[in-house]
């Protein structure tokens, strides 16, 4: 089984490492760090590298797709014509695609979520309604076909286990939780909006704003991506 997980500049790195460290436990599985070249490839915060191991020429087929999500870069992906069009071709042929957080944009962005049932990060699902897909805010993994997407970034553990319980069977999925000891047990409630109280959510709004600034792209040049993206998604769906 061959997963291709997409990486590209600004990605946050635990919507690609951590369903990375349950996938990995899967039996004859070859897991591939895909990007547009092989080599380090930086986070959202420019201070973690992770390794693409191939190209996405090298890769033009994957029983598993997983698209990760960005603070600041998600935009700039779903506009990567390279991306989108490898993105269609490969979810032609995929088991599943999938993604994680904003990932959810970038799928929409190559039109894969026209008329889909989806969720992604509370603060994108605005974005991926504009690209066709029916939100699901108080959905934390949403299965539509062979789409499934996780909303914020911890969701991506869910997600890798329930595709995992799907491939391979609860025991398995079971075995493999305990391997990594997956027994959250947080000492706080407020990780869905439903949750938050108003100044949490306030707070958390606002600091979205903050990090979803790129500083390298202009605002202009930021809403010229997003109508890019748009016109792109409405053409391929």
């Amino acid at each position: 089984m061959r997963i291709a997980i997409v990486l590209y500049t600004g990605l946050t790195a635990l919507d690609a490492l951590g369903p990375y460290e349950l996938l990995k436990y899967l039996p004859n599985v070859d897991i591939r760090f895909v990007a547009h070249q092989v080599g380090p490839v930086p986070n959202d915060r420019g201070l973690l590298l992770i390794g693409a191991t191939h190209t996405f020429a090298e890769t033009p087929d994957a029983d598993i797709v997983l698209v990760p999500g960005s603070e600041a870069n998600t935009l700039i992906a779903a506009a990567d014509k390279t991306l989108t069009d490898w993105l269609r071709q490969v979810h032609a042929g995929s088991r599943f695609t999938t993604s994680v957080c904003s990932g959810a944009v970038i799928l929409g962005a190559a039109g894969l979520l026209k008329g889909k049932s989806a969720t992604t990060h509370w603060s994108a699902m605005n974005g991926i309604k504009q690209l066709g897909a029916t939100p699901c805010p108080s959905d934390r993994i949403v299965q539509d076909g062979k789409i499934w997407t996780a909303a914020g970034v911890s969701a991506g553990l869910d997600l890798a286990l329930a595709l995992i319980e799907k491939i391979e069977g609860r025991p398995t999925a079971e075995k493999i939780q305990l391997l990594i000891e997956y027994d959250p047990q947080p000492t706080l409630d407020a990780g869905h909006m439903s949750k938050a109280s108003e100044a949490v959510s306030k707070a958390a709004k606002e600091d979205i704003k903050r990090l979803s600034r790129n500083p390298m792209t202009p605002i202009a040049l930021f809403k010229l991506i997003w109508r890019k993206a748009l016109l792109r998604a409405r053409s391929n769906s």
